[in-house]
């Protein structure tokens, strides 16, 4: 995979913003105006990016994407059309910075000595308690 920085500017010609009314704060002005924005990226037919940035995207983020390969995303917690873009905007960089993120690699790794003792005497004790309690 290519590791070039992956931000809204240079998909920002294959982005498509909507607009509709918002159910967020407003008073009346949630009946007239149309501040929630809705962001959509068509992964599946993105120029921009290659296939295999296109199949990371959809599984990473599969849970936003549609069947037909669009991410979706929306905003509504401001009155303003501008500001509820603009975290859509970043929002949507933040989603893709993760998704292009290396997956770390676990290492596996193996009890000390001490620790095994530990449980051991650990269970041992228990084991003592409940007989015990057996006993009386």
């Amino acid at each position: 995979m290519s590791q070039r920085l992956v931000k809204s500017a240079l998909l920002a010609p294959e982005l498509y913003f909507s607009a509709s009314r918002s159910n967020g704060p407003g008073g009346q002005n949630v009946n007239k105006v149309s501040t929630k924005i809705t962001l959509r990226f068509d992964v599946k037919n993105s120029l921009i990016l290659d296939e295999e940035e296109k199949q990371r995207l959809i599984a990473k983020l599969k849970n936003r994407v549609t069947k037909d390969g669009v991410l979706v995303l929306s905003e509504q917690g401001s009155r303003s059309q501008l500001q509820n873009k603009e975290v859509v905007v970043a929002k949507f960089d933040e989603l893709l910075e993760k998704a292009f993120e290396p997956d770390i690699i676990r290492k596996k790794t193996k009890r000390s000595k001490a620790s095994k003792e530990k449980r051991m005497k650990s269970k041992r004790l228990t084991s003592e308690k409940k007989q015990w309690r057996q006993g009386m």
